[in-house]
This record gives structure tokens, C-alpha cells and sequence, in this order.
């Protein structure tokens, strides 16, 4: 498949699955944040948003983990989100260690509007292809993901 001219033997970037993952992942992922950049988020923040909607009430360190994300990445992406009025911390009751973090009204609002953006990016990358089509895509890559036990998710 390459069109350059490598000695014998040595492969080319775009005979490589790999190099053609990272050349669409990079194009759907850049245009994902520019979308969500315009509406004041990092890709980062949408995930922790993201997943502060099925845990209501979370602990940082239950989200650092459910994200696969270290407890002081998740505690900047806290403190630039609390600053931002998405998001409040408290401290629990007899664990001033502990603390309980909770959408605000404004983190609960942005969070479907969010969503519609990444829906919008999907079809706008992965919308030409029948749905069998993308099924199997996606049935491949979460097969990766289970057989490689691969847990962090993406937000870079």
C-alpha cells in the first residue's frame, strides 16, 4: 500500500493499521475540540463532565479511577471546571481528606449540549459509512480494547 520508495525490507508508515488509526484518530479527535473548545471545555473537562452524569455524586478519586486518569490530573480538571461554575466540591462528613464533587445547574445544562456535539462529529466523520459498516468498526476497536485490557480513556 505505501507509495514510497523504503529499501527492501523496511515497511512503509501506511502499510502499518496503526498508522492509519492514528491519522483518523487525530483528525476526528482535533475536530471534536475545537467543537467543544468553542463552547469554553477541554476534551478533558467533556469527559469528566461526561462522567459526573452517571455518577451523580462522586468522590475524585472513584472518577480519577472509572477515567483511568490520576487523582492530580482529575483535581486540575476540578479546580478549572469548579472555576468555571460547572462543577462544586464538598468535603465529607468525617473524611476531610474526601471530597464529593456534583454538576452545578450550568454542568448538568452543558453536558447534553456536549454530547450533540460529539453525536455531530461522529456523523460528520463516520456518517458516510452504512451502519453494518460502523458496527463492525467498532465491534474491532472494543475487541482491541478488551484484548489488550486497555483501560484509560482518551482524552487527549
Amino acid at each position: 500500500m505505501s507509495t514510497d520508495s523504503a529499501p527492501a525490507g523496511v515497511s512503509g508508515l501506511e502499510d502499518h493499521l496503526g498508522y492509519w488509526l492514528r491519522f483518523v484518530s487525530n483528525h476526528v479527535s482535533h475536530a471534536f475540540a475545537r467543537k467543544v473548545e468553542a463552547r469554553g471545555v477541554t476534551v478533558s473537562e467533556w469527559v469528566l463532565l461526561r462522567q459526573m452524569v452517571a455518577q451523580p455524586q462522586a468522590a475524585a478519586g472513584a472518577l480519577a479511577q472509572g477515567i483511568g486518569m490520576s487523582k492530580g490530573a482529575i483535581s486540575k480538571l476540578v479546580d478549572r471546571l469548579e472555576a468555571k461554575g460547572l462543577l462544586t466540591r464538598a468535603a465529607v462528613a468525617g473524611d476531610r481528606r474526601a471530597q464529593q464533587l456534583a454538576l452545578t445547574r450550568a454542568g448538568r445544562a452543558l453536558v447534553p449540549a456536549l454530547a450533540r456535539l460529539a453525536d455531530a462529529n461522529d456523523a460528520e466523520f463516520f456518517g458516510h459509512l452504512a451502519p453494518r459498516r460502523r458496527d463492525e468498526l467498532a465491534r474491532a476497536m472494543q475487541e482491541i480494547v478488551r484484548i489488550h485490557q486497555l483501560k484509560a480513556v482518551p482524552v487527549d
